[in-house]
């Protein structure tokens, strides 16, 4: 059983949630990169083996560190849902339904919903809420 937040109880875990979602996406496309480099190496020169071998370890620990990431976010409740542009859900309540309080990167606040099995784009607008200003410096708040 998932396990289910407030509006209030989502935005007090966003500053751990924002900085976890912000170490994956960044190790996202740092591992983006390297499988774009090994696609670029001639396997079939005894030259690029090291190289090669170098790239798979860097490839399992972005993985690894990816996982270890979503992990925590697993354990303070809340959901992973992309990479691009960093989204995150959080179980909640809604007239005696389970819905998805929706959050992408930039965001400051939880103002948006969406039914569970539902894509972000589907999001709406909290009831009696009024869209925050986006984060203009995330990096001041951490």
């Amino acid at each position: 059983m998932p396990q289910y937040f407030t509006v209030e109880e989502a935005n007090r875990a966003l500053p751990q949630v924002r900085r976890l979602v912000t170490d994956i996406v960044a190790a996202h496309g740092e591992r983006a990169e390297r499988i774009k480099e090994y696609g670029h190496l001639d396997h079939d020169l005894e030259s690029m083996k090291s190289r090669r071998l170098e790239l798979d370890e860097q490839l399992r620990d972005l993985t690894d560190q990816i996982n270890g990431f979503i992990e925590e976010l697993d354990r303070i409740g809340a959901v992973f849902k992309g990479f691009e542009p960093g989204l995150a859900d959080f179980y909640a309540m809604m007239d005696d339904r389970e819905i998805s309080l929706c959050w992408k990167l930039g965001e400051s606040q939880i103002d948006y919903w969406h039914e569970v099995e539902a894509i972000c784009e589907a999001r709406q607008l909290l009831p009696g809420h009024v869209v925050a200003e986006e984060d203009e410096d995330e990096d001041a708040e951490d």
